[in-house]
């Protein structure tokens, strides 16, 4: 569920730096790595900024890539969604049909779609080969038509799962340094940008988006509220209890507002009442969600993000903490801590080991309380 749609304009909510320096570099044709976890406003950000730039864009979900023949045809459909002017089309059926003719096909119906030929019998050289005259189409697509072309990454880092020696990230990295009219925005969490000497030696510019505070949040909720003729009601708690079950999150934050949207009160206030309904209605739509993603992590990760959960805590490798919570010491527990980080769940020590999904937090809580 994606959840990082705004409901108000962006500048509003607390990002227009990171608006700014994002389409800033874009501009310039500069390289970028957007950090942060789920939710965030990555993606948002990404979309935005590019459309403000007027760029064509190529996007690759790269968390649905599970080998190198899948990340293939996730490139294949990116550059795909892309190539919609007659300028564009002409291209690649050029390059197919004198460079890649072996390798690619163009189908054209009431959309054109490039697919690879390559079969599961074909030689490992063969889809290397695919591989390498793939990235080189986004430079030449956008020198044919003129117009600059941005590549973006999403959850660029899972490769790394299949790519054990690096050789296709490490291609892709080539490609990203020499491509002089194409952008690449990678896109991973906080935890995957530690390795920045990699980074830095393409160039890449860095974004990190941290939680909001709370100040910059409860102005931009009262402004979507006020536009519904609603308002929190200042006798009561419900915009604490708001920003509690929020905690800065971009995502959760409007996943909220929009249900406190619906509410229907005679004098438009909204009190205890209607924001605990509203998020325990929340909560309840999501629990399907949730339940899966706690199932879907290994045993030391989902017991390490349930005493995280319970009992928050700065220093989860202390002595105390592990037997407090019956962990798994030494490298097991550093291995989930790492494996929690990477997955976007938690944060690192620099925000002392929160769960960075709140609403999470909360079904957690009462599921285990």
């Amino acid at each position: 569920m994606d959840f990082s749609e705004l409901s108000a304009p962006l500048e509003s909510f607390g990002r227009q730096a990171h608006f700014q320096q994002i389409t800033r570099a874009l501009a310039s044709d500069r390289d970028l790595l957007i950090a942060g976890v789920p939710g965030s406003g990555r993606r948002t950000l990404i979309r935005r900024a590019v459309r403000e730039v007027g760029a064509k864009t190529i996007e690759v979900d790269c968390i649905r890539a599970t080998d190198g023949r899948r990340f293939v045809q996730l490139l294949c459909e990116g550059i795909s969604l892309a190539v919609k002017s007659q300028g564009a089309i002409s291209f690649l059926r050029e390059w197919i049909a004198t460079e890649a003719s072996q390798f690619f096909v163009l189908r054209e119906g009431s959309r054109v779609t490039l697919h690879c030929r390559l079969r599961a019998s074909s030689q490992p050289e063969e889809l290397w080969q695919a591989y390498e005259l793939l990235l080189q189409v986004p430079q030449r697509l956008a020198e044919s038509v003129d117009r600059q072309a941005i590549v973006i990454l999403h959850g660029f880092p899972h490769i790394r799962a299949w790519d054990r020696n690096h050789q296709w990230e490490t291609c892709l990295r080539r490609q990203i340094k020499r491509q002089t009219a194409v952008s690449y925005v990678l896109v991973a969490t906080l935890a995957e940008t530690s390795d920045r000497a990699e980074d830095e030696e393409i160039g890449l510019e860095v974004v990190k988006l941290t939680p909001l505070s709370d100040d910059v949040v409860a102005a931009w909720a009262r402004d979507v509220l006020h536009s519904e003729g609603l308002t929190f009601d200042p006798r009561s708690q419900s915009l604490e209890r708001f920003l509690n079950a929020v905690r800065g999150h971009i995502g959760d934050a409007s996943a909220l507002v929009r249900r406190l949207c619906r509410v229907r009160t005679s004098n438009g206030l909204i009190g205890n009442t209607e924001i605990e309904r509203a998020i325990q209605e929340l909560l309840s739509d999501l629990s399907t969600v949730f339940e899966s993603l706690l199932i879907l992590l290994p045993a030391s990760q989902a017991q390490l993000l349930e005493s995280l959960a319970l009992d928050p805590t700065e220093k989860p490798q202390s002595r105390e903490y592990i037997q407090k919570h019956y962990l798994s010491r030494g490298g097991s527990l550093q291995g989930a801590i790492a494996g929690l980080q990477h997955k976007g769940l938690i944060y690192g020590s620099e925000l002392g080991y929160q769960l960075a999904l709140p609403l999470f937090t909360l079904w957690i809580r009462q599921r285990l309380s």
